[in-house]
């Protein structure tokens, strides 16, 4: 035989050898499902093959070997949930993230309104050698940074200080954070002038960071704070995240159209501009917000101070009754109390029954009282009953608001915290969408992971595409829906069968898994 015979024959015999070699099985087949891919487009029923963390094929061979088959039996597989607003930032302290998974929530991103970990790369470091169970992502907050450098101080920073502040969020920018967040209803952010907003937001501009807002005001001055967040993205041609969007103050009910107009407005003329909600018409923060800012400059020493002084607090009481009344309220009694330290039989009753229990009467002043007397004792976390269903509604209803819990990781049983932490994702999927019929099926899930996955700049997360990590949630949408609740808030969903993150099963039939998949997620710089 002629040598370029023999050379055929062994190529011919080289491919039947490898024809003949078994197909490596995949790690995980999920069959029989009813795929929504994260793109808004209609489900279609298919099949899944998971390999390495990631999506391998979409519909493979029937025969296609596995190492577990997971026959979903028509329920719909989605991409794994993005919750771009959470308060998650003790992730390295609880990795189990149970509330989270537990509702099909695969990725976190924490550092909001303001509030972040001042060291990101020791936070990473931190959340990596944990091992958690969703994927995590950071801001670097601005109420953070400048707590940071200046205190609590109510002015204007010095060229020095303006310029520590940039080093401070150039470094967390350089470590991966994913943007700069600013919660401007909160102390010491409030003090900040849009000025000096922008310096420091620049930064993450040239980073290729979101600035993430939680606004000046979310009520009376609704609009201006709209108006106010848009201008940063135009001045700085950087995506704009405005978080938890509503309207917090019953004169203002029906505002969220002129906000949503403002926001199409300003994508019409290049703006980058999105926002976030929760499903509820409750809210939840501290009880220091309904002070005003300038009562609590300063040491908590000096706060307490003043509050102590009757005639200080006089003065404190006429503007917070101003406030109330600007709102439409005339009482606290829309607010009840979440986490008390100082007190935890508190804990789930209204500002009503905390004063006639503290003060032996419920009425306005009475209020008023106890809530000066928890601000002295530390203050408390509250949640506040202040918005209206149709505002939600016509939030929810735009393309461009996606889906965020404000929540953070939950101790079962402690507190009676927002349900939000249990329940939101699933909330829409259930309340709004099966039963109220507010948005189709798709549309949430698209809200839920494409939609913050490419404002947020998370490659190859947040659709179902070959190649892409294999993030996913299956569930039943006959029986998804929350079972949280205002009075007895630590209730997992139900209807969440499996969750995946980077292809580790850590939710199987309803309950939580020893395995944890999450990676932490930097923003590549430019």
């Amino acid at each position: 035989m002629c040598r370029r015979g023999a050379l055929i024959a062994v190529l011919l015999a080289g491919s039947a050898v490898a024809a003949q070699t078994p197909q490596e099985p995949v790690d995980l087949l999920i069959v029989n499902a009813r795929i929504i891919d994260g793109t808004g487009a209609q489900a279609r029923m298919g099949s899944l093959a998971i390999h390495n963390g990631r999506i391998a094929r979409i519909n493979p061979p029937a025969n296609t070997p596995a190492r577990e088959r997971l026959d979903v039996r028509g329920q719909v597989v989605a991409p794994g949930f993005i919750d771009v607003h959470t308060h998650a930032d003790d992730l390295a302290q609880k990795p189990e993230a149970t509330n989270f998974v537990r509702m099909g929530v695969t990725t976190i991103i924490a550092g909001n309104c303001g509030g972040s970990a001042l060291d990101v790369g020791g936070v990473f470091e931190q959340v990596a050698s944990a091992e958690p169970a969703v994927n995590f992502a950071t801001l670097i907050g601005h109420n953070t940074v400048r707590q940071s450098v200046m205190g609590r101080a109510q002015r204007a920073p010095t060229v020095d200080e303006l310029q520590k502040m940039k080093a401070l969020v150039f470094k967390a920018m350089a470590d991966g954070a994913v943007g700069f967040s600013t919660g401007l209803q909160y102390i010491p952010g409030t003090y900040a002038k849009e000025s000096e907003i922008v310096e420091l937001a620049r930064v993450a501009a040239n980073n290729n960071g979101v600035y993430v807002t939680h606004m000046r005001n979310e009520g009376t001055a609704l609009l201006e704070a709209v108006a106010e967040s848009i201008n940063v993205g135009r001045l700085l041609k950087m995506p704009v995240q405005i978080s938890h969007l509503k309207v917090d103050s019953p004169k203002q009910w029906g505002a969220s159209v002129q906000a949503l107009a403002m926001i199409d407005d300003a994508r019409r003329r290049g703006i980058d501009v999105e926002a976030d909600q929760y499903a509820y018409t409750a809210g939840s923060s501290g009880l220091a917000i309904r002070f005003p800012s300038w009562a609590l400059e300063g040491t908590n020493a000096e706060v307490s101070a003043r509050l102590k002084d009757e005639a200080t607090w006089a003065k404190i009481k006429g503007e917070i009754i101003q406030l109330l009344a600007d709102r439409g309220f005339t009482d606290l009694s829309w607010a009840t109390v979440a986490t008390y330290r100082a007190r935890p039989e508190f804990n789930g009753l209204s500002m009503k029954a905390v004063a006639t229990k503290m003060i032996g009467a419920d009425t306005a002043d009475a209020q008023l009282e106890a809530a000066r007397q928890m601000m002295i004792n530390g203050g408390a976390t509250m949640v506040y009953h202040f918005m209206s269903e149709d505002d939600v509604e016509t939030v929810m209803k735009h393309p461009m608001i996606g889906i965020a819990s404000d929540a953070g990781v939950n101790v079962f049983g402690s507190g009676v915290p927002h349900p939000r932490g249990y329940g939101n994702a699933v909330r829409v999927l259930g309340h709004y969408v099966r039963d109220r019929k507010v948005i189709p099926l798709e549309e949430a899930v698209r809200k839920l992971s494409s939609l913050p996955a490419r404002q947020f700049g998370f490659d190859q997360r947040g659709e179902i595409r070959e190649g892409w990590a294999a993030d996913l949630v299956v569930f039943d949408p006959a029986t998804v829906g929350d079972t949280a609740t205002f009075d007895a808030p630590h209730a997992y969903p139900t209807g969440i069968t499996h969750v995946l993150v980077n292809g580790r099963l850590v939710v199987r039939d309803g309950a939580t898994t020893q395995a944890r998949g999450g990676q932490v997620l930097r923003r590549p710089n430019r």
